[in-house]
C-alpha cells in the first residue's frame, strides 16, 4: 500500500514571530524554519505503519519554494522513500494545495492521506477536508489512533464528549493530531542516506493548478500586550474585587 504524507515549511515553533515594519505579513527573513509539528507526526505514523507491513512506499510532497526540499530532505531521513517538491515562488492557498494534491493522488494512486490537521502559521485547517471533498474519499480528522485492517482505516479521533471512532473505507484521507505519537529525531545514517533519496521538481503548470490566490491579506498586526497581574492580600479582596468585575456574585 502506497502513502502520500504532505508536509509544509514553516517558522519553527520555537522562533518567536515578528511582524513587518509595514504590517504585510510576517517577517521571515533570517530565521529557522523547519517541517510543520503536525505533519511531523504524519510522517511517524506513516513510518510505523511501514514497520507493520501495512505500507510499502511513502511519497513526501511539498508545496513552496526551492527551500521546501530541506523539508522534504527531513521526510525522508525520517523513512520516507521519495518526495516530490511542487515548487512555486507564490504563496498557494489551502484550496491551492489540496487541487495540487488532488492531481498528485490521481498520478500516484495512493491508498491513504495523511497528513497534520493544520500548519502553525496559518491555522486554517483545511487542506484535508477540501483534499476529501476534491477526491470524494471518506476522511478522519483530529486522528489520536489509526489502524489499517481488511481495506479499512479505524481512526479514533477527539470530540468534545470524548472519544469517536470512524470506520472507513480506503483509499481515505486522514489528519493528525498531537496525541497520535511522537516523532523520531532522524539518525545521522539516514540523513546521509536521504541525500539519494529521490526526489521530483514539478510546477504547478504540470498539473494545470491555478494558485493564483482568492484572499488578499489587508493588514498584520502582533497581539496586545497582556496586562500585568494585581496581587490581593487575602480571598476577601479577591471575591470583592470579582463581584467588580461581574465574575463572582
Amino acid at each position: 500500500m502506497r502513502v502520500l504524507v504532505p508536509v509544509k515549511r514553516v517558522l519553527d515553533y520555537n522562533v518567536k514571530p515578528r511582524v513587518k515594519a509595514d504590517g504585510s505579513g510576517v517577517d521571515l527573513a533570517n530565521v529557522k524554519m523547519s517541517m510543520n509539528p503536525f505533519d511531523e507526526i504524519a510522517v511517524e505514523e506513516a513510518i510505523r505503519l511501514k514497520e507493520k507491513g501495512v505500507v510499502t512506499e511513502i511519497v513526501a510532497v511539498s508545496v513552496g519554494e526551492a527551500k521546501c526540499q530541506e523539508t522534504l530532505r527531513t521526510a525522508l531521513a525520517m523513512g520516507a522513500d521519495r518526495a516530490i517538491l511542487v515548487q512555486t515562488d507564490d504563496r498557494v492557498e489551502p484550496l491551492g494545495v489540496a487541487k495540487l494534491l488532488a492531481k498528485i493522488v490521481a498520478e500516484e494512486a495512493p491508498e491513504l492521506v495523511i497528513l497534520g490537521k493544520q500548519a502553525i502559521d496559518d491555522d486554517n485547517n483545511q487542506t484535508g477536508q477540501m483534499l476529501a471533498g476534491l477526491l470524494g474519499w471518506g476522511q478522519g480528522t483530529f486522528a489520536s489512533a489509526v489502524e489499517i485492517a481488511d481495506g479499512h482505516a479505524k481512526v479514533t479521533r477527539e470530540v468534545d464528549g470524548g472519544l469517536e471512532t470512524d470506520d472507513l473505507k480506503l483509499p481515505a484521507i486522514v489528519t493528525t493530531d498531537l496525541r497520535l505519537n511522537e516523532p523520531r529525531y532522524a539518525s545521522l545514517p539516514n540523513i546521509m542516506k536521504a541525500k539519494s533519496k529521490p526526489m521530483a521538481t514539478k510546477t504547478p503548470a504540470d498539473y494545470g493548478v491555478d494558485v493564483a490566490p482568492r484572499l488578499t491579506v489587508t493588514n498584520v498586526v502582533e497581539p496586545p500586550r497582556r496586562s500585568a497581574g494585581v496581587k490581593v492580600a487575602d480571598v476577601d479582596e479577591l471575591v470583592t474585587k470579582l463581584k467588580a468585575l461581574g465574575v463572582a456574585k
